[in-house]
């Protein structure tokens, strides 16, 4: 037997898998299977409020998730599909509700990662699938992070190599009116409006309904991490070197001092390159056993949007804000 069958078979019995996108790794779970949801829930140790995204074949299945589907979702899943772009529509009316965290709304998107993709047509239905991790830790962008943090709660990992675009999809609301995004992603504001015709508002905080990836605090590694500028970095070392702590440090530059205590990892300039491997650089660095990592800060542009968003994000959860 085949993985991809013994994926199917498993979740079809209502067991997880986990599976790669071009994202980050997902916990895959059959979303119209309850009981099959809540060991996502308990595996992940996630809030049941929490809604949960849904990983479909085609668009031709927004209709058995999805009712009063506008048609600039049709327009957006022909543009950006398969690709990270996930759409809120309003649900249908057998949705589970631990799917959709009780709210009237879905996430829906086709990933872009020939195995998912595979597993999604063979399996012919939806994959609830959050990110393959602990809740709030850092997502997983290669089989052995999914294998770090949940070997014995998943049935079976499926290895696709690394994920190229690293962090989790642009969320866009299609419930409410205009289009909103709710969390951003590799498919920015520009891109989107070239579709749509407008730019998206980009909704944050109190503002946007619950999503996937929304609290203040996420995407944390459990050493508290720091977003500094270029130029502060140095002093950074030096306090570090006085106190005689390890300190870790993620930058877009070299080495400004070389030292035993300071282990430094230097970053892609650009930002598809920096999120494709931001994760893993957090994770090589929370494993390093230091006092604190440090991260350079990125522009403030809008090509840095989503990069950003993760960063504080993994500040707050570190209590470094």
């Amino acid at each position: 037997m085949s993985e991809l069958q013994r994926a199917v078979d498993l979740l079809r019995a209502g067991e997880l898998v986990a599976f790669p996108t071009e994202t980050v790794y997902g916990l895959g779970a059959d979303a119209r299977n309850a009981d099959a949801v809540g060991k996502i829930f308990a595996a992940k140790g996630r809030p049941a409020d929490h809604p949960l995204i849904v990983h479909i074949p085609d668009a031709t299945q927004l209709s058995q998730w999805a009712i009063d589907i506008p048609a600039v979702a049709h327009s957006l899943a022909a543009a950006f599909w398969p690709g990270p772009l996930t759409l809120i529509l309003k649900r249908a009316a057998d949705v589970p509700d631990l799917v959709t965290g009780g709210q009237d709304t879905i996430g829906l998107r086709v990933p872009n990662h020939p195995i998912a993709l595979e597993l999604l047509r063979h399996f012919n239905g939806g994959l609830a699938a959050p990110s393959a991790n602990r809740f709030g830790h850092i997502s997983p962008t290669t089989a052995a992070h999914v294998a770090e943090e949940l070997s014995d709660r998943v049935a079976l990992i499926l290895d696709g190599g690394p994920c190229t675009v690293g962090i989790e999809s642009t969320i866009l609301d299609l419930s409410r009116g205009p289009p909103e995004i709710l969390r951003p992603g590799a498919i920015g504001v520009e891109a989107i409006a070239r579709v749509i015709g407008s730019a998206p508002r980009v909704l944050s905080g109190a503002a946007a309904p619950r999503v996937s990836g929304s609290l203040e605090a996420h995407y944390a590694p459990r050493t508290p991490l720091k977003l500094l500028a270029g130029d502060a970095l140095p002093f950074a070392v030096r306090h570090a070197m006085v106190a005689n702590e390890r300190v870790a440090i993620l930058a877009c530059m070299p080495p400004a001092i070389t030292d035993e205590r300071i282990v430094w990892r230097i970053a892609p300039t650009d930002a598809v390159g920096f999120a494709r491997e931001l994760y893993a650089h957090l994770r090589d660095l929370d494993a390093a056993g230091c006092a604190h990592i440090v991260v350079q800060r990125p522009p403030g542009t809008e090509l840095w949007r989503a990069v950003n968003d993760r960063l504080r994000r993994a500040a707050a959860g570190s209590g470094q804000t």
